[in-house]
C-alpha cells in the first residue's frame, strides 16, 4: 500500500456523523479524498463520487488504497442492510490490495470472557440498540471469515460521544474483548475515534484484525 501524502482514500457514506469526521481528519492528514454518497457532498473531500453503496463496483473503486465504509443505519426494518452492504464490498474488494476499513460497532465485543457474551447479550443493553447491533454482529463475522481480503474492523467504545471533543489522546485495544479506563469507562468521541481510524490507514498495524478505540 502506497503510504504518506498520496494516499488515495474512499469514504463510504461520507455524509454521515463517522463519515464526515474521517473525511475532516484524513483531508488534514493530505490525503486525497473522496467523498462516496447518494447525494450532495456535505464533506470536505477533494473528491466526489456519487454512488448508492450496493451499485459501487470493483472499477469504481480500484484507484483507491483504503476504502472506509462508515454505513449505518438504525431503523428495525432496514438493519438487514449491514449485512448485505458487508457482502457486497467484500464482493468488490476481494482479490485486490485495496484495504477496506469498517467503522464497526461496540455490541459485538466480548462482555463476559468467562461465558463469552457479547455486550449486545447483557441485560442491561438498550433494546432499541439491539437489533442493529446483532446486525452488526453478523456483518462482522460474515467480514472475519472473508478470504482474499485485507481488512480491519474498527469498534467505538461503548459510550460512543456524537461530538467534536478531543482529548488528544486513545487507546487501541486488540481483539474482541471489551475494555475499560482506570475508572471503569468506556468512553470515545467521534473527533477522536476518527483520529483512530485514520491513524490506522497510515499505520497499517492492524491488518485483518478487530480492534475497540477508547480514551
Amino acid at each position: 500500500m502506497k503510504r504518506g501524502k498520496k494516499m488515495k482514500v474512499g469514504v463510504i457514506a461520507a455524509n454521515g456523523r463517522a463519515g464526515r469526521r474521517v473525511v475532516k481528519r484524513c483531508v488534514e492528514e493530505g490525503f486525497d479524498v473522496t467523498a462516496i454518497v447518494r447525494h450532495e457532498n456535505q464533506t470536505a473531500a477533494q473528491n466526489v463520487l456519487l454512488k448508492d453503496l450496493f451499485d459501487l463496483t470493483t472499477d469504481d473503486v480500484k484507484d483507491f488504497d483504503v476504502v472506509v465504509d462508515a454505513f449505518g443505519v438504525w431503523d428495525a426494518g432496514d438493519v438487514g442492510l449491514h449485512v448485505s452492504s458487508m457482502q457486497h464490498l467484500i464482493s468488490i474488494l476481494q482479490k485486490t490490495d485495496i484495504r477496506l476499513i469498517v467503522v464497526g460497532g461496540a455490541g459485538s465485543l466480548i462482555a463476559d470472557s468467562e461465558t463469552n457474551m457479547q455486550l449486545v447479550d447483557t441485560k442491561d443493553f438498550p433494546e432499541e440498540a439491539r437489533p442493529v447491533a446483532k446486525a452488526m454482529s453478523v456483518a462482522f463475522d460474515n467480514l472475519r471469515i472473508s478470504k482474499d481480503l485485507r481488512w480491519t474492523y474498527v469498534s467505538p467504545a461503548v459510550n460512543f460521544k456524537p461530538t467534536d471533543e478531543s482529548q488528544g489522546h486513545y487507546v487501541i485495544v486488540t481483539g474482541d474483548n471489551l475494555s475499560f479506563d482506570k475508572d471503569g469507562k468506556s468512553e470515545i468521541s467521534y473527533a477522536d475515534f476518527a483520529r483512530a481510524l485514520v491513524d490506522e490507514i497510515e499505520n497499517d498495524k492492524h491488518e485483518n484484525q478487530r480492534i475497540s478505540v477508547r480514551w
